[in-house]
């Protein structure tokens, strides 16, 4: 009995290895189809996610930018992938600020395009219209970013389906990859959303000529501790500047015979826009034949500086151009290429009945800690001997010359005999004197700054004005008088002419005050009042225009 009982224990412990193999094996036959799904399930997702990202890259190439107005610019906005986040600023020609403004891999491109002519103009005619401007510059970016988001979320979604139907051509899959792009999209934007800094704009980080800013504008610290100061000037310059070319436009011109050649001289813009509204408006209304520029039209010679001389073209009379030591190679052949430009490098060229030589400036001194060399004598040399050539060149033309360009009057004294009058600038500061006295008599005329000095014009304690000069000439080619014109400056809304005759006195000068400039009571105009004539000039006033500024 006992043995009986002890005899199935023991034939059941005898198969339990067995068994346990015959269920481990089970087991395992049992989990492999579920193991082997899920690995082609996660392979599966893993490929769409593949083809997602692949979506949003190609969908992001396609559409994720586009083009905005802000404010008086045309303006493109992008985005594209990053791994920290960060906004970009382009500032065509001075380069770019990069700004940690948010987190996330989205990167912000806002690339400032040409000003709309129409817009800027009524920004200039509305007196608010730079504050009304500024007010609405966010709304503005807001509404480019918002379509910007929708655009490069739906292209991204659509490339990333159209992918997937190519691989797959399975609706689920083609739905996965769709929505999988959407998500990345939509969650890289929320991301940078909802970890912008504001106060970035406090800290940007500059690339390209903005590097050179601080050695450009002088004390960062000093012309921020000017800014309200600046603000409020601006303001009162902006609610007069129709005015102010309204009254441009009314001054007393020379009344000249028939015959009498116009010649606008202006020198030394440096990029600033406000000085080509100026040129236009005096070539209109003085009935200019032709403009004579020496020189330093940019500031560093890049170029993407170049389009800035596109203005050449607007004018309906000939361009005369001499290359200033801010001026580079690609800046010559900008203008060159401009319809109406003429570009004299150590040449002789007739130009509205008048003949005229120039040479470009031999340097190529684009920031201050270069064009000190200027006043060392290996220098002084040099600009010497670049003005012999001009004077070879002018001897060796077998023709009378009536003009002589050069950027840097320390150029000049080669031709001292050669021509009547020689033209400069270089220095900011208008000056006229004589470099050789009896006959034949040599002029030389340095103008000032037609574009106010540029951002150079901010180191000055007093604002520096936008200067050129009209000046005639007789039948016979003689010079026989000229306007020194200077408009503004930084928070100031005068104009003043002041009329100039050849060996005589000096005629009156015309200070429209700021006050009166709104109503231009007392201010004759060609139509109600004769202009000056050489028996009326008075008192003589300084040979020598504004303040010298920090020069090129």
């Amino acid at each position: 009995m006992d043995g009986k009982e002890n005899q199935p224990e023991t034939a059941a412990g005898s198969t339990t290895p067995a068994a346990r193999s015959r269920v481990r094996s089970a087991v395992r036959v049992v989990r492999r189809p579920f193991t082997r799904t899920r690995a082609r399930r996660a392979g599966g997702m893993l490929a769409v996610l593949g083809v997602a990202v692949a979506g949003v890259a190609l969908g992001l190439m396609l559409a994720g930018h586009v083009d905005a107005d802000i404010g008086p610019f045309r303006a493109k906005l992008s985005v594209g992938p990053s791994l920290t986040g960060e906004t970009k600023v382009d500032i065509p020609p001075l380069g770019s600020l990069v700004l940690d403004s948010h987190n996330g891999p989205a990167r912000l491109t806002v690339e400032l395009g040409e000003l709309d002519q129409r817009r800027t103009e009524a920004l200039i005619d509305d007196p608010t219209g730079i504050t009304r401007a500024t007010q609405s510059v966010v709304g503005d970016i807001q509404r480019g970013l918002m379509r910007l988001g929708f655009r490069a979320a739906a292209v991204s979604m659509l490339s990333a389906m159209i992918l997937a139907w190519l691989i797959y051509r399975r609706a689920g899959r083609v739905a996965a990859a769709g929505l999988t792009a959407l998500v990345i999209v939509l969650g890289s934007l929320g991301i940078g959303a909802l970890t912008i800094r504001p106060q970035s704009i406090e800290e940007p980080r500059y690339e390209g000529l903005l590097v050179n800013a601080p050695a450009l504008v002088g004390d960062v610290q000093k012309i921020a501790s000017d800014y309200n100061k600046y603000a409020e000037q601006l303001q009162r310059l902006v609610g007069n500047v129709s005015r102010i070319y309204a009254t441009v436009s009314t001054l007393p011109t020379y009344e000249p015979q028939e015959g009498t050649t116009r010649i606008l001289h202006v020198s030394d813009l440096h990029l600033n826009p406000a000085a080509w509204s100026v040129i236009r408006t005096i070539v209109e209304q003085y009935r200019i034949d032709a403009v004579i520029d020496t020189g330093d039209i940019t500031d560093w010679g890049s170029e993407p500086e170049a389009s800035y001389v596109a203005s050449i073209g607007l004018l309906d009379v000939p361009y005369v151009y001499i290359r200033g030591n801010h001026d580079s190679t690609p800046t010559q052949r900008a203008v060159a290429g401009q319809p109406n430009a003429v570009v004299l490098d150590n040449q002789v060229t007739e130009v509205a009945g008048l003949t005229v030589a120039g040479i470009g400036d031999p340097r190529f001194t684009p920031d201050k800690e270069t064009s000190v060399k200027g006043t060392t004598e290996e220098e002084q040399a040099r600009l010497a001997a670049t003005g012999a050539r001009l004077a070879t060149t002018i001897v060796d033309a077998g023709k009378p010359v009536q003009i002589a360009l050069v950027h840097d009057p320390k150029m000049a004294g080669p031709l001292a005999g050669d021509v009547p009058l020689v033209l400069a600038g270089h220095t900011h500061n208008r000056e006229v004197r004589d470099l050789v006295e009896g006959d034949p008599s040599t002029l030389l005329m340095t103008e000032g700054s037609s574009g106010g000095a540029g951002l150079r014009g901010l180191e000055s304690e007093e604002p520096v004005p936008l200067a050129m000069s009209v000046l005639y000439f007789d039948e016979t080619k003689k010079l026989q008088a000229y306007d020194d014109i200077r408009v503004g400056g930084t928070g100031q809304s005068q104009v003043t002419l002041e009329r100039r005759l050849v060996g005589d006195t000096v005629a009156p000068m015309l200070t429209p005050a700021p006050e009166s400039v709104p109503s231009l009571e007392g201010i004759q105009s060609p139509e109600s009042s004769a202009a000056p004539s050489p028996e009326s000039a008075a008192a003589p006033s300084p040979e020598s225009g504004a303040a010298p500024t920090p020069s090129g």
